[in-house]
């Protein structure tokens, strides 16, 4: 007899992007659901893995990574931060960013614990803080700015409060922290108990010359926080899963805690060649501006659709209204149009837990222009 097993995630199924991506593969249609590029990574990091894998890098690096990259993590938040990170005691190279992020919230939550978290949002939150025994506490983003309503925020807060949750830029509204954010964050978290998560694998695709909001450059913010990247967004290479997470020595000895019985150990030549690729700057801070002139373009060939586009300062996303084509549920609707029209995209309620539909769908823009021009040629006819 099968033994009677408890769910832990009874409400989880399998995520939008699993389905839309295979709805895509399925039909044929131009992908602008998932984010992930549809072009090539650097020339020049592929290589150096390769001379990495030659050399013989090919067993376990450290647990907490791999000293060279980690020192060239350091020398990179000095540069763009001002903040002076101890590569030995506060950085760990994790399996992607989403695994620092889970990681983050087990090293300290317990059961009953609340984490305010702001909807809509990155799909794995919710979940990795009820696999924990913690009760994630609501707050929606003011519909159609996506902005942080403090004030709400002041309200949730409890005696069982323990973390709250940020993410900028922001997946899936393309949304950024601004500097009266961080004062209001300040003035909330300030003499209480209360650690902070800061999902910032999208730090270096801001635009409109807007700079961005990191934890790390305020020593009050970062000293509680767990402050998680990832290579995959710079670099264009999402399927490497590899990241990092920054955070204060205390905290980062909890963290490794957990982290050494998991992965323990994550990809060691990709690794050696980005504590090299590192050193050239160029190579992240450019990306703003290529994306940049990705989502511009996407949006001068949209002027021609129905589909009225939502402002967007960062990520790869931008998100649209879709009212004056139809009335039908979002998730019906980006499924329909998939289908009759051979574009994927992701309706914006499956990143509410409770599904508020306000008629939005999240196009992703890091792709090839030939890419986004075919969909556009799709999109104007519905």
């Amino acid at each position: 007899m099968t033994p009677v097993m408890h769910s832990k995630l009874p409400d989880v199924g399998t995520t939008i992007f699993t389905v839309m991506s295979g709805l895509a593969a399925k039909l044929n249609a131009v992908n602008l659901g998932q984010g992930y590029p549809d072009y090539s990574m650097s020339p020049e990091l592929v290589r150096l893995v390769d001379d990495a894998m030659k050399k013989d890098f090919n067993q376990y690096v450290p647990m907490q990574g791999y000293m060279p990259l980690r020192e060239s993590l350091a020398e990179k938040v000095e540069f763009l931060y001002g903040t002076a990170i101890n590569p030995d005691s506060q950085i760990t190279i994790t399996p992607g960013g989403t695994y620092a992020i889970y990681t983050a919230l087990t090293t300290v939550l317990e059961p009953g614990d609340e984490v305010i978290i702001f909807q809509p949002g990155y799909d794995s939150y919710i979940p990795n803080v009820e696999i924990n025994g913690a009760i994630a506490v609501l707050v929606d983003l003011k519909f159609p700015e996506y902005k942080i309503d403090w004030n709400e925020v002041r309200q949730k807060i409890s005696p069982r409060t323990k973390m709250i949750m940020l993410n900028s830029p922001h997946n899936p509204t393309g949304s950024v922290l601004r500097k009266e954010d961080i004062d209001q964050l300040r003035s909330i978290v300030k003499d209480t108990n209360i650690f902070i998560l800061s999902d910032e694998v999208y730090e270096h695709l801001m635009f409109d010359g807007l700079q961005h909001q990191s934890m790390l450059r305020f020593p009050d913010l970062m000293e509680r926080s767990f402050v998680c990247f990832s290579f995959g967004k710079t670099y264009h290479c999402t399927g490497w899963k590899l990241g990092y997470c920054i955070t204060s020595p205390e905290l980062t000895k909890e963290f490794r805690k957990v982290h050494q019985f998991n992965c323990f150990s994550c990809h060691s030549p990709s690794q050696v060649a980005l504590a090299s690729f590192l050193k050239n700057k160029d190579a992240y801070l450019s990306l703003g501006a290529v994306m940049q002139e990705k989502r511009d373009h996407f949006i001068n060939l949209m002027k021609g659709s129905r589909f009225n586009l939502l402002d967007s300062k960062g990520s790869y996303f931008i998100c649209a209204k879709y009212d004056r084509i139809s009335d039908e549920k979002d998730t019906d609707f980006a499924i329909r149009i998939t289908k009759e029209h051979g574009v994927a995209v992701i309706p914006v309620s499956v990143f509410y837990k409770h599904g508020i539909d306000n008629k939005v769908i999240r196009f992703c823009f890091c792709k090839k222009n030939e890419t986004l021009e075919a969909a556009v040629e799709k999109l104007i006819r519905i």
